[in-house]
């Protein structure tokens, strides 16, 4: 049979994968520059920071391979915290939040997900970057939001206009005038209030200080933050999304300070998130005085971070 022939008509073999590699001598050292992988497969990384050679990048994801592990996709009832709310379960496995030490250096990222988990949080590796928006008319009136029923952290408490991440991608790293962190909150306050960007101007927002907290949730969730505490006085067209918000309104100082009699008396049922509450004790209401007297940058300091 001629060589042709042969190469036709040879049958199909089956090719079986060696759980062992060459060492990363062996490949190709070319230089690459710095991105992400995401895998696909459950059993190898599910997110890795390449910043060597291949060869480095080959070695780091195969080893962690389990030749054995099966590729069926888990069913919903077999899935970590089926119960979830799609939205959330989408947000809280997809979105990367950027990791900090206390200085707020970035040290790396994880998912939302993990970044909530209390046990994660109580052993000290879930410190991420976040942000509290706080919205005022013209009239100086708060927008306060109530959280959706199925929030995963603290649904149904009442808080400022908008908390959230910002996340590890490049618009939102920025860390020079708080820019990444405002880029981040004019995303979410349309993601969860309909706002559009042209209604809140990057540059409109004022970054007044930083605070450091932790809080659980309900034993399983929690809060372990670096929150920047972002001011805007801006009239805006608001178009609430049901996913993340339940009820907003706007409030005066005395409106507020008889929301918080309620939720100190246990009346109506009425809850207020912790970090919410924490900037109210420690700051919101001199910070009010100067949002009237249209002296906000008097009030700003962010090279401080204030242990709460």
């Amino acid at each position: 049979m001629s060589l042709t022939s042969r190469i036709l008509f040879t049958p199909p073999t089956t090719i079986k994968l060696s759980p062992s590699l060459p060492p990363p001598s062996a490949f190709c050292p070319l230089k690459t520059p710095s991105l992400s992988f995401i895998s696909p497969h459950p059993s190898i990384l599910r997110f890795t920071h390449i910043t060597k050679s291949p060869s480095s990048l080959f070695a780091r994801v195969f080893s962690s391979f389990n030749p054995t592990a099966t590729t069926t996709p888990p069913t919903m009832g077999d899935a970590p915290d089926a119960g979830m709310d799609a939205v959330q379960r989408r947000l809280m496995f997809g979105d990367e939040c950027i990791l900090v030490d206390e200085n707020d250096r970035v040290v790396g990222h994880d998912s939302k997900y993990n970044c909530h988990l209390w046990e994660n949080i109580l052993k000290g590796n879930a410190l991420h970057r976040a942000f509290s928006v706080f919205l005022f008319n013209s009239k100086h009136e708060l927008l306060l939001q109530q959280r959706s029923a199925t929030k995963v952290t603290f649904p149904l408490v009442w808080t400022n206009t908008c908390c959230s991440h910002p996340l590890y991608r490049e618009s939102e790293l920025i860390d020079e005038d708080a820019l990444g962190v405002r880029n981040a909150a004019q995303r979410k306050l349309f993601d969860e209030l309909g706002i559009p960007a042209e209604d809140v101007p990057v540059d409109q927002f004022s970054p007044l200080g930083r605070i450091l907290y932790k809080a659980p949730s309900d034993g399983k969730w929690g809060e372990h933050e670096l929150d920047y505490l972002l001011f805007i006085v801006r009239d805006v067209s608001v178009n609430p999304n049901p996913d993340e918000v339940a009820d907003i309104k706007y409030v005066n100082q005395d409106e507020l300070k008889e929301l918080l009699r309620k939720a100190d008396a246990g009346e109506e049922g009425l809850k207020l998130s912790p970090w919410f509450r924490l900037v109210v004790d420690n700051f919101l209401f001199k910070w009010w005085d100067h949002v009237e007297k249209g002296t906000l940058e008097e009030a700003a300091d962010m090279k401080a971070i204030h242990k709460l």
